[in-house]
C-alpha cells in the first residue's frame, strides 16, 4: 500500500504537540513566525487548507498563556480573517468570529479592566467610555473593532446585530483621534467599508466613505490593494462611475502584490479585482 504524501495541514498538525511543549518565549517566536508566513504568503489555497490548523495551534498556545494580549490578538486576528474571507458557510463564520470576538474582548480587558464590557453599553453610555481608554491600549481596542466589525459582517441579517454599526463606527472614529496610521491606515479602510454598506437613501454616506478610502490609501502608500478594491467596489459602483471603477481596478492588477505584511491580502484583492473588471460592462450597462 502506497502512504499519500502529508498535506500542509497535516504536517502542521504533526507539530502542534512538539510547540505546545516548548517554553512561553519559544511559543510566541513560533507564532509569530507562523502569521508571517500567512501573511506573506502568495497561494490563497495553501492558507485555506492550512490556516484551520494553525488556529487550532493558535488555541492551544493561548491556553497555555491565558494572560498573553499578544497571542489573544493574534488569534483574534487570524479568526476574524479565516471567518470572513475563507469560509462560505454563514454558520460557521458566525461561530468563528464569536471567537475572535472573545479573543479580542480578552486582550482589552488585560490591557484595560475598567472597559472590559463596553460592547455592553448603550450607545449614549458607549461614546464616553471610549474617550476614556488610553494611547497605551490602541491596538487592543483597534483588534477588537476589527473583530466586532467581521462579526457584524458574518451577522448582517441579524437586525440586533445591525444595531450595534453605530458603535462600531464610533469605536474607529476614537482609534482615528488615538493613531489614525495605525495597521498602515486600516482603521479607515473600515470606516469606509462601514459608511459605503447602505445607500445614499439609507443612510449611507458615499462621499465620507471615499475620504476614508483615499486617507487608508495614502497612509498605506498605496500597497494595501484592499483598499483600492474597496474604493471600486462600494464607492465607484455606488455612484455609478465606471472610469473611477475600471481605472482603479487596472492600477491594483498592474501593482506588485508582494509588500510584507500584505501579500496574502493583495493576492486576493488582485484576484477579486480581476472578477470586477471582467463584470464591468454587465453592471455598468447603460
Amino acid at each position: 500500500m502506497t502512504l499519500s504524501k502529508p498535506t500542509n495541514a497535516a504536517v502542521l498538525l504533526l507539530i502542534i504537540p512538539f510547540l505546545i511543549g516548548c517554553v512561553s518565549s519559544a511559543l510566541q517566536d513560533a507564532s509569530d513566525s507562523f502569521a508571517s508566513a500567512i501573511l506573506d504568503q502568495e497561494d490563497v489555497a495553501i492558507v485555506r487548507e492550512g490556516l484551520p490548523a494553525y488556529l487550532l495551534m493558535t488555541d492551544g498556545l493561548i491556553e497555555s498563556n491565558p494572560n498573553n494580549a499578544d497571542l489573544l490578538m493574534s488569534g483574534a486576528k487570524l479568526y476574524a480573517f479565516y471567518a470572513s474571507s475563507l469560509v462560505s458557510d454563514n454558520m460557521r463564520s458566525r461561530k468563528l468570529t464569536e471567537k475572535a470576538r472573545s479573543y479580542a474582548q480578552r486582550a482589552l480587558c488585560l490591557k484595560q479592566a475598567e472597559q472590559c464590557k463596553i460592547d455592553t453599553l448603550a450607545y449614549d453610555d458607549f461614546k464616553p467610555a471610549l474617550d476614556n481608554i488610553n494611547q497605551n491600549a490602541t491596538n487592543e481596542l483597534y483588534t477588537y473593532g476589527l473583530t466586532w466589525a467581521a462579526w457584524l459582517q458574518a451577522h448582517s441579517r441579524d437586525w440586533n446585530a445591525i444595531a450595534d454599526r453605530p458603535k462600531i463606527e464610533a469605536l474607529f472614529e476614537r482609534i482615528v483621534d488615538l493613531d489614525e496610521s495605525i495597521d498602515a491606515g486600516r482603521v479607515h479602510y473600515y470606516l469606509g467599508l462601514l459608511r459605503s454598506q447602505l445607500s445614499p437613501a439609507l443612510g449611507g454616506k458615499p462621499e465620507l466613505a471615499k475620504t476614508h478610502f483615499e486617507r487608508a490609501i495614502e497612509l498605506s502608500q498605496g500597497k494595501d490593494l484592499a483598499v483600492k478594491v474597496a474604493l471600486a467596489r462600494n464607492y465607484a459602483r455606488m455612484i455609478f462611475d465606471r472610469a473611477l471603477h475600471d481605472n482603479v481596478l487596472h492600477e491594483v492588477l498592474q501593482a506588485d502584490p508582494k509588500v510584507s505584511g500584505l501579500t496574502l491580502s493583495n493576492t486576493m484583492a488582485q484576484q477579486e479585482a480581476q472578477h470586477l473588471l471582467d463584470e464591468s460592462s454587465s453592471y455598468f450597462q447603460e
